[in-house]
């Protein structure tokens, strides 16, 4: 899909003709981009090109290696307390579509992952108004004594922050709490988009982009690494995407406690904003290809296949993309907003993915140690 069938001089004299050539020069020097070739970036519509050059820190970082890993998905409630513009997943208390579960039922699930060789759980919900403190710590004790061999990647930020206000102890202090119960490492949902104009449209009643950093910048410092995400292809313009991914930038310069980049495409069937089209195919493989160059001190990029397509995914291994997250049995949340993908995959569909796309699967845990 990258345009390697020009000699270098030619490939360089098309980028400067298109505007690119500096940033060109700067990616094969190992230079840090900034924010105003973001922007040019995102203006050009050379999608081969953008994509070669991601390729070229792609495999500068990762080689020919592609990551994945045998997870399942455990959403333990959709009642939340927020009700935020772009989400088709969350429901009020005692709704027809509601739904708790209670540690033991988490457990039952978690055992059926387990049973089929999983490595990891990723559990995250609703904003619950009434769950308490001790019913999160007790479901990651449950889990880790149950199934010691489960990473536990739990909790979004805002759910983070929710817990701590439960806790009635400072966040630092909550979150050595939830790690000494079990939990291995953070997701990196609830970033949405750091913008405060935007974010105030889309999601006024979460934590703001400062917020969400600082419960990172702290979740870091004591120990329990995470991801971090950019919700794309709503409201947002290019200023809004580059500032996210600069943000996010600079917060890992500062903790080095993120573990991968995560771009998330809004699907917008049953939300608020289910006006609003699916972000098209080009589109998603410009973000994930500038996500790559921008974010120069991120080991990996990730092709959330669930959101974009496993097919798609398999094109994003040569735009930047170094992870294509995993099995995802029982995927909730972006099914809830129309995705017309598998709720599940076997690991035999994604190595096969994987090497029909020229890279080297390898099965990982939730911190990138090889299975």
């Amino acid at each position: 899909m990258t345009p390697t069938t020009q000699s270098p001089e030619a490939f360089a004299e098309r980028l400067r003709a298109g505007g690119l050539g500096t940033i060109y020069d700067k990616v094969l020097a190992g230079q840090r981009l900034d924010a105003d070739e973001g922007m040019r970036l995102f203006a050009s519509n050379d999608i081969l090109s953008i994509g070669h050059m991601a390729n070229i820190v792609r495999e500068r970082i990762n080689g020919d290696t592609t990551y994945y890993v045998s997870n399942r998905h455990l959403n333990y409630t959709n009642v939340c307390v927020f009700h935020c513009t772009f989400c088709a997943f969350r429901a009020d208390r005692g709704a027809a579509d509601a739904w708790e579960w209670d540690v033991d039922e988490v457990v039952r699930r978690a055992g059926e992952a387990a049973g089929q060789g999983a490595r990891e759980v990723h559990i995250v919900g609703g904003v619950h108004p009434s769950l308490p403190f001790s019913y999160y710590t007790d479901l990651l004790k449950a889990l880790r004594d149950t199934y010691p061999q489960l990473d536990i990647k739990a909790f979004t930020a805002v759910e983070l922050k929710h817990l701590a206000k439960l806790s009635h102890k400072p966040l630092p202090e909550a979150l050595r709490e939830l790690k000494d119960a079990g939990l291995t490492s953070i997701p990196g949902g609830g970033a949405e988009i750091f913008e405060p104009r935007i974010r105030k449209e889309i999601c006024d009643e979460k934590l703001d982009g400062n917020e969400w950093l600082d419960v990172m910048r702290t979740a870091h410092g004591v120990g329990i690494r995470s991801n971090a995400t950019m919700l794309y292809g709503h409201v947002e313009d290019d200023a809004a995407r580059v500032g996210h991914l600069l943000a996010l930038r600079a917060l890992q310069d500062e903790t080095g406690g993120f573990m991968c980049f995560i771009p998330l495409a809004f699907h917008p069937e049953n939300t608020g904003m289910s006006d609003l089209p699916d972000t098209a195919g080009m589109f998603d493989l410009k973000v994930i290809a500038i996500s790559r160059l921008l974010l120069d001190n991120f080991d990996h990029i990730k092709a959330y296949w669930t959101m974009i397509g496993l097919k798609l995914a398999q094109v994003a291994q040569s735009f930047g993309a170094d992870d294509l997250d995993g099995t995802i049995l029982d995927e909730r949340i972006t099914h809830a907003a129309g995705a017309k993908t598998p709720v599940g995959v076997t690991r035999n569909v994604l190595e096969n993915l994987i090497r029909e796309a020229g890279r080297v699967p390898v099965e990982r845990d939730s911190t990138y140690n090889p299975a």
